[in-house]
């Protein structure tokens, strides 16, 4: 437990809580770093095993998970440049 005191959350006009981030962003960043590990783990045992296409498949989709994560990062830096550091949820 800490002894500082709870700030409030920021509401919008609408009375929605603002957050820095959407939930899109914060599912593509989690989900992806999962597919991320898995692909990376899948594809160094695929390597050790021989099993060459196997490995090339486990390298595309771990690119591809780190350039949609990357996107989503990027999204999420946007969001707070042209909102002001804050966005509505929901």
């Amino acid at each position: 437990m800490t002894s500082e005191p709870q700030q409030p959350e920021q509401t919008s006009r609408t009375g929605k809580p603002m957050v820095p981030a959407t939930p899109r962003d914060v599912v593509h960043i989690r989900l992806g770093s999962f597919a991320l590990i898995a692909a990376i783990a899948i594809g160094a045992l695929a390597f050790a095993g021989g099993m060459t296409w196997l490995t090339i498949v486990m390298l595309v989709l771990a690119v591809a998970a780190a350039v949609d994560m990357a996107l989503a990062i990027r999204r999420q830096n946007q969001n707070r440049r042209t909102r002001g550091g804050m966005t509505e949820a929901g």
